[in-house]
This record gives structure tokens, C-alpha cells and sequence, in this order.
């Protein structure tokens, strides 16, 4: 389902058609596919965390573990409330502006300090907890063209930030 708070996994997904990395496996508590970046590119490893969304370092932080990654390698894609629909941006560490899948994950990973590429859903017109939640929840509303465009544009910055660093 393309909810607002799966688009990472979305993204994810459409990478690892582009890369042609093949099947997922079942591993640190989510769905792993292993390979190359393209023809020559880097071997990467794409995970999607099968927890909940607000416990994702319980998958992320064995993972980063066991391929022995320095925090600064992780690549995390996620939604973005703060950022208006269809609005992309790269950074590594930050705020975490109450996103409590990435508290997890910089709890489990020791620090803020990993790469992420956040994807601007919208905010709904209100600050009521409820309310953010059913609406990051939710389908998006945009027309499926918008949504299709902001999918590859938050893939081709993951790429960028994969393959150039």
C-alpha cells in the first residue's frame, strides 16, 4: 500500500528493480535484497524493516552491525511531514523532528550521525497527534502521477547520495 510513512519502502523497492538486485530474504527482522548498484556500482545492501515503523532500529542497528558499516554509510529514506509534498532533500544527521522511526534507529545505531533522504509528504492542518497519524497513515490524495514523480526523484537522490556519495 503507498501510504505517506511506507514512501522509503517505496523507494527502496524501486531501486532494487532498477539495480535488477532480485529477491528479498527475511534477515535482522526485515526484508533484505543484496548487490550491485548498477553494472560496476557499489555492493549495497537494501533493507526494509518488517517491525513497526517506530521500532525500525531494532532491524536497522543487527544489520548495520553484522555488514560492519560505519554510521556515515547508512542510507535512511524516509517520509517527511516538515517538507511539502513532492519536496526531496539530503542530509546526514539533523533534527528528528518527533519521527520516531528514526529516534529508533539513531538509538540502535549509537548516534544521528547516518545519511538520510527525506521525502516531503505534507503536513495536514493540524498539530492534533491523531490527526498526523491517520494522515501519514493514509493513501495518498495526490494524483497517482504526482506521487509516481516524487518516487523517482526521492530514487534518484538515493542513488546520488549510493553512488557519489
Amino acid at each position: 500500500m503507498q501510504t505517506r510513512h511506507n514512501v522509503g519502502f517505496v523507494v527502496a523497492e524501486l531501486l532494487a528493480r532498477r539495480w535488477e538486485l532480485g529477491r528479498a530474504r527475511e534477515r535482522y527482522r526485515g526484508r533484505l535484497r543484496e548487490g550491485r548498484a548498477g553494472p560496476g556500482g557499489p555492493r549495497i545492501a537494501l533493507l526494509e524493516p518488517l517491525t513497526y515503523m517506530n521500532d525500525a532500529g531494532r532491524s536497522v542497528g543487527p544489520a548495520r552491525g553484522a555488514y560492519k558499516l560505519s554510521l556515515e554509510r547508512v542510507l535512511v529514506i524516509h517520509d517527511e511531514i516538515d517538507l511539502p509534498f513532492g519536496e526531496i532533500r539530503q542530509r546526514i544527521g539533523g533534527g528528528l523532528a518527533g519521527h520516531n522511526g528514526l529516534k529508533s534507529i539513531r538509538a540502535a545505531l549509537g548516534g544521528a550521525g547516518f545519511q538520510r533522504v527525506r521525502v516531503g509528504v505534507g503536513r495536514p492542518p493540524s498539530t492534533d497527534p491523531e490527526i498526523v497519524a491517520a494522515y501519514v497513515l493514509a493513501r495518498f490524495s495526490e494524483p497517482a502521477a504526482d506521487v509516481e514523480a516524487l518516487i523517482a526523484q526521492a530514487g534518484d537522490a538515493a542513488a546520488s547520495v549510493i553512488l557519489e556519495g
